[in-house]
């Protein structure tokens, strides 16, 4: 008998280009992986006798990630309640609320198969005998004969009354539930998105409703040319300052910002303006909660978990799902569907994608970007045919949905098709900029920093993988960090912002490289912009919750956008730099256009120049050295003008450019390129250059 083909061989990598449809596309774009094609294989096959498994047994992932219509409470047409639950450890269930006087024992459940339990109430004089509103819960009566109270896994709305500090589960079925008047908006061609929170978006100190959102946050964003929200703590999460990623009902929208239909308005609203909305969701973990979450819902620690120690996030203090479980599964993929269908979400980014890839989560583990990192034992495979399921699921259903994934390791094929083998995700976030601007302003001198580093920081992707590149976002926000503007400015901003105020070195530096470094971002860094709400206009402090560490104070959770309404303060002139960046994106694609090519990137001018969309982008971060006739390579001959200017008085600039100046590119090859042209470039400025002579 023939020995078996050893992994990498070319026996191997034959089986394997066999069964994956496009794998001979992913290995032809990067040859590096084909020592890894069994493991490609591998999980394919494995993706797919799950979607035949659901097909055999559940009639396919249609029906099975419609889990919500039949699991939780249901008012049927002749006004009866059906009620079902999967339990699988418990020794009865009940249901008790004020519909029945808190009786915890009077409506028992039937028990089905597969640990499911069913309850039908007939109608009270032709109507439902739990009216909307009402307060409910789950009576589970455990193995070890306790007694437990719990809120359905398919709750759709539970609220803290006054100081409780369990969520109460309120049955959600209105009369006149909200109806969508706007279609969805087509899938942008390049992506700006705003990472919006809604319970910090006003300035006063308490929680913002979804109502003020809409009203005043959205107009906004509008106007700042973002084509794109991501909504965080929309998942009903108990504990406030966990940012939403503490979830304790997945069905719910979080209620301390009101109702489901306002959201539903909130979204619908998004939709009118041409504004694509994705869910922050959280199916990496799970908040430990038992009373108001999932946790030991049946009594036991392995219902939607694993039990024993893998079941437990040592580093978040959380519960991690159990991946393999066909319940789990119908659950996730349910909850993945509800936010699309029931509330018009345009797709997701998905948090903790690197928690769940791995056995370690990422915890104690550095990525070198050595393959064998991605490949073997240490891998979730569980975990990563869940998300493979996720984005199948996702994408059939709105062909035009978006789903980014947080993956701090840099997985290869994460956003490749799965049909390829990979994950499916559209984009992932380009998580090391932010971190190389930190280093940057913590730990180098400005005329010390390396041009070379930032380009290869912000050019280091994978070939057909599209990232969203963001210089900042909600991480480098909270308490402990500092916002990019505060990094520069520090404490000048409290005293120095004034424009009646002296335009102090220490303020000038600060608005100069806030501009720079997220032009050169947004140019350079990915095929997707990222911005969260407020760093736009350089938002001064750090975001901080209400807690008992700070007196339960929302100083510090809020967003003040009055300061960039405010004529006499500089915050406006980063904003305007914020928007025209956007609209000029709009206008010209860069993010949608191939990779850029860099010309220059010349260490001691600190000069770095390259080409994307047709534009010439120029940056010269020197401090104190400004160039004249500098030459700069293109591609194109013919006429160029200034296109965006970041010295621009209207965004706080020193006015020294001419925008009436004509650039002429002549034949004349420089750094590769075979025109060239001369220009005027001051220090810490950066300018668009833009080829009047091609047709718009």
């Amino acid at each position: 008998m023939a020995a078996p083909a050893a992994e990498g061989s070319e026996a191997h990598l034959e089986a394997a280009l066999a069964d994956v449809p496009e794998l001979a596309r992913l290995l032809e774009i990067d040859p590096y992986l084909k020592p890894f094609a069994a493991d490609f294989q591998r999980r394919y096959k494995k993706f797919i006798q799950v979607l035949r498994d659901i097909g055999e047994k559940e009639g396919g992932i249609d029906k099975f990630s419609r889990g919500y219509e039949s699991l939780g409470i249901h008012r049927c047409a002749d006004g009866s309640i059906y009620c079902k639950e999967w339990a699988p450890g418990a020794e009865g269930v009940f249901l008790t609320g004020d519909f029945n006087g808190w009786n915890p024992f009077s409506h028992p459940y039937k028990k089905l198969e597969y640990g499911k339990w069913e309850l039908y109430i007939p109608p009270k004089q032709n109507k439902s005998p739990i009216p909307h509103g009402s307060k409910l819960k789950v009576v589970i009566t455990s193995k070890s004969g306790e007694i437990l109270y719990r809120i359905s896994p398919w709750a759709k709305y539970v609220v803290r009354e006054s100081d409780n500090v369990n969520y109460d589960w309120i049955h959600w079925d209105p009369e006149d539930p909200y109806k969508f008047k706007h279609s969805r908006p087509k899938k942008p061609r390049s992506l700006r998105i705003y990472e919006s929170h809604v319970g910090i978006s006003s300035h006063e100190g308490k929680i913002a409703s979804y109502k003020h959102f809409t009203c005043n946050v959205l107009p906004r964003i509008k106007d700042l040319g973002y084509n794109c929200i991501q909504l965080m703590a929309i998942m009903e999460h108990a504990y406030y300052a966990s940012f939403g990623y503490q979830i304790t009902s997945f069905f719910a929208a979080s209620s301390r910002y009101g109702t489901p239909e306002e959201l539903k308005e909130l979204v619908d609203t998004a939709h009118s303006m041409g504004i694509t909305v994705l869910l922050d969701v959280v199916h990496s973990h799970a908040s430990k909660n038992s009373e108001d979450g999932l946790n030991m819902f049946d009594g036991t620690d392995s219902c939607y978990f694993h039990s024993g120690p893998r079941g437990t996030h040592d580093l978040w203090d959380s519960r991690l799902f159990i991946y393999s479980s066909w319940e789990v599964l119908r659950f996730l993929l349910s909850n993945i569907r509800w936010w699309l269908e029931e509330y018009c979400f345009d797709g997701f980014r998905f948090d903790g994608v690197t928690s769940m890839l791995y056995h370690h989560h990422g915890m104690g583990q550095g990525f070198s970007g050595g393959y064998h990192e991605y490949f073997g034992l240490q891998v979730d495979e569980d975990a990563l045919i869940y998300l493979m399921l996720a984005n199948h699921l996702t994408h059939t259903l709105y062909p035009d949905s978006i789903t980014i994934a947080e993956d701090v390791s840099g997985m290869p094929a994460l956003c490749s098709p799965t049909s390829q083998g990979g994950g499916g995700f559209d984009y992932r976030l380009a998580m090391a900029i932010p971190d190389k601007w930190i280093q940057l302003l913590k730990e180098f001198k400005d005329e010390d920093w390396n041009m070379g580093n930032i380009v290869y920081t912000l050019t280091n992707r994978r070939y057909l993988e599209k990232c969203i590149a963001y210089a900042e976002s909600h991480d480098q926000a909270l308490v402990g960090d500092k916002t990019l503007a505060f990094w520069l400015m520090d404490a000048e901003m409290y005293t120095n912002m004034s424009v009646l105020a002296p335009f102090t070195p220490v303020i000038d530096r600060g608005i100069q490289l806030h501009k720079m470094i997220r032009l050169i971002t947004h140019g350079l860094g990915g095929e997707g912009y990222l911005n969260f709400m407020g760093n736009e206009f350089g938002h001064p402090e750090w975001l901080d919750f209400p807690r008992k560490g700070n007196n339960e104070s929302y100083h510090y959770a809020r967003r003040q956008f009055n300061l960039t309404d405010d004529d006499l303060l500089r915050y406006k002139f980063l904003n305007n730099f914020d928007r025209d960046m956007n609209r000029l994106e709009e206008r010209c694609g860069w993010l949608s256009a191939p990779q850029a090519y860099v010309s220059e990137k010349h260490e001691g001018n600190k000069i770095i120049t390259f080409e994307r969309a047709g534009l010439l982008f120029i940056f010269n971060f020197h401090p104190s050295k400004s160039y004249a006739d500098y030459r700069v390579g293109t591609a194109l001959p013919g006429k160029f003008k200034i296109a965006l200017d970041s010295d621009a008085p209207e965004y706080g600039g020193h006015q020294r450019l001419d925008h009436n100046t004509d650039y002429f590119a002549e034949a004349f090859e420089h750094n590769g390129r075979p025109y060239s042209l001369l220009v005027y470039i001051p220090s810490r400025v950066a300018l668009i250059l833009q080829n009047v002579d091609l047709p718009n």
